[in-house]
């Protein structure tokens, strides 16, 4: 047998600052539905992108890549996975399971780049998709009034928008991450605008504004410095000192900071068929993301 090789650990700095990003993008999820107390969905998803690219866009350079690529990622995340993620959670899912069902674009980017390189399936991640699904479905033999069908199939729309978000970055190679969002944000803000103003009217946004109090923009900077900007810079930094296969099982805690902040927060009910579920889309997870590094070790 092969001896077995060890990936480098974090050093402890670097842990807690991937610790940090992760808390932010997972407690996410609770800072959005309470936003949405006062901000119509689709208009609270303009502001966000509107503080990404002001002022930040004027200190940091253009990525190198084309424009079509910056407008097809900024249509794609924007308008497509936070714009369609915040009109489920205005009352049609729960923070806990959204930031739960959202990691599903994991398995959206497998699924699309096997389908485009006509590559097959590897036995561990068909293992991964079946865990995974086995907990989408139990969340949907399960919907409520705190979560419904239509909920669901938004969340996972919104997966699906991020998995094409991603093959586009794909294409660009090594790429500042940061001043891809913020360029790419330019793009996020006229289909959001617009979807707003047709579909939420001036008179609900105009009322958003006068509603909306300091948590409530606290709520729109958290989107958008703390999410965006300090989320991206971090996670980027990260990946340009470690190999990805030790920063992104870190990923992993987003989901447990998402659904452990709006039990704390928000006193969302954890049942059974819920932690299940948590469980199943967890691990399917886990063994996505930590089977090759496994596999690595032992040389199999």
């Amino acid at each position: 047998m092969s001896p077995m090789r060890r990936e480098p650990a974090l050093p402890s700095r670097h842990a807690l600052l991937a610790f940090a990003v992760m808390a932010v993008w997972g407690t996410n999820f609770v800072v959005i539905k309470s936003a949405l107390a006062h901000l119509p969905p689709l208009f609270f998803a303009t502001l966000r992108f509107a503080f990404v690219v002001v002022p930040a866009i004027a200190f940091i350079q253009r990525p190198a890549v084309a424009w079509r690529d910056l407008a097809a990622y900024g249509l794609l995340i924007g308008a497509g996975q936070f714009g369609l993620l915040y009109v489920a959670m205005n009352g049609h899912i729960s923070p806990g399971l959204a930031s739960l069902v959202i990691q599903t674009q994991v398995f959206f980017t497998i699924g699309l780049v096997i389908w485009l390189n006509g590559e097959g399936i590897r036995p561990y991640q068909f293992g991964a998709l079946a865990l995974a699904l086995a907990g989408l479905v139990i969340i949907g033999w399960h919907t409520d009034g705190g979560t419904t069908t239509g909920g669901l199939a938004l969340v996972l729309a919104a997966a699906l928008s991020w998995a094409l978000g991603n093959l586009v970055v794909r294409r660009a190679g090594r790429v500042d991450m940061l001043a891809y969002v913020v360029w790419a944000s330019l793009f996020s803000i006229p289909p959001l605008l617009t979807m707003s103003l047709i579909l939420e009217g001036w008179p609900a946004m105009q009322a958003g504004l006068q509603e909306a109090d300091a948590a409530t923009w606290g709520g729109v900077l958290w989107q958008s410095v703390g999410n965006s900007l300090f989320g991206y810079a971090a996670w980027g930094w990260l990946l340009a000192r470690h190999p990805a296969s030790v920063v992104s099982p870190m990923a992993l805690l987003v989901p447990i900071f998402g659904i452990g902040a709006s039990v704390w927060w928000l006193g969302e009910p954890l049942p059974f068929w819920k932690l299940s579920a948590a469980a199943l889309v967890l691990a399917g997870l886990a063994l996505h993301l930590l089977w090759p590094v496994v596999a690595r070790r032992f040389n199999a």
